[in-house]
């Protein structure tokens, strides 16, 4: 299985001189391909740090992000939202959705902003494995938070993008809902390839992904392949005490 995302010797350090904090330290890892990997770590741990460089949303100090075998470092902020836009899809904890918008325009946001053509039977696939059938005509304040996650994670995948990326995404979730999400999310790996890698808090979330990778102190301390909620929290809790 090849990487759909490369990190070779990655470092992230905000600041200068004394005041200089390394959020990511010499990370180095591959992230298959058509695989669900989950993020966890202590905070602080450099969770989001990695997400934003993995992702393009955030140059390395040093080291090298490849994309599909694209080099990231060394692009200008306009190539780098072009790759974003047409490559990568992201789902935030906090929706991001457009208010004014019914959930087809939301969902198909992305395409218009590239200047894409809208694939009808791609979006009628993606509406349909999301459960939004029905829905397509509401706006976000007339959905649940389970809905709305429902259209992110749509608007994520509409570009067929080689790496959806979710930074929490169930957070701000209750349990039933959030499992309902991650379902959806382990569908779409395990249906349509997709690659996901996701950052969380939460040990049941981490346990719908096929290898969860732990960080400390900025750097990849241990990887878990079919994790449990009980493996990872009891990992989690042995990882707080080093920290």
């Amino acid at each position: 299985m090849t990487d759909a995302v490369r990190l070779d010797a990655v470092s992230k350090v905000y600041g200068k001189g004394q005041g200089a904090v390394a959020a990511l330290r010499e990370v180095t890892i591959g992230i298959p391909r058509g695989g669900f990997t989950a993020v966890m770590g202590p905070s602080g741990s450099g969770k989001s740090t990695f997400l934003h460089c993995a992702a393009g949303l955030d140059l390395p100090s040093s080291g090298s992000v490849r994309l599909g075998g694209v080099e990231l470092t060394g692009m200008d902020e306009t190539r780098l939202t072009e790759l974003r836009r047409q490559r990568i899809g992201f789902v935030f904890q906090a929706f991001n959705l457009v208010p004014s918008l019914t959930v087809i325009e939301n969902i198909t946001l992305p395409l218009r902003l590239s200047g894409a053509r809208v694939d009808r039977a791609w979006l009628r696939e993606i509406v349909s494995r999301v459960g939004l059938d029905g829905r397509t005509g509401h706006r976000p304040a007339q959905l649940s938070g389970g809905q709305q996650q429902r259209v992110a994670i749509a608007r994520a995948l509409v570009t067929r993008p080689e790496v959806v990326f979710g930074d929490e995404p169930t957070g701000a979730l209750d349990t039933m809902t959030a499992s309902d999400v991650l379902t959806l999310l382990r569908e779409v790996v395990d249906a349509l390839g997709q690659t996901v890698v996701m950052v969380t808090h939460d040990p049941m979330a981490a346990s719908y992904a096929d290898t969860v990778l732990y960080l400390a102190d900025g750097r990849i301390v241990d990887a878990m392949t079919d994790p449990t909620s009980e493996r990872v929290a009891e990992r989690m809790t042995r990882l707080g005490a080093w920290v």
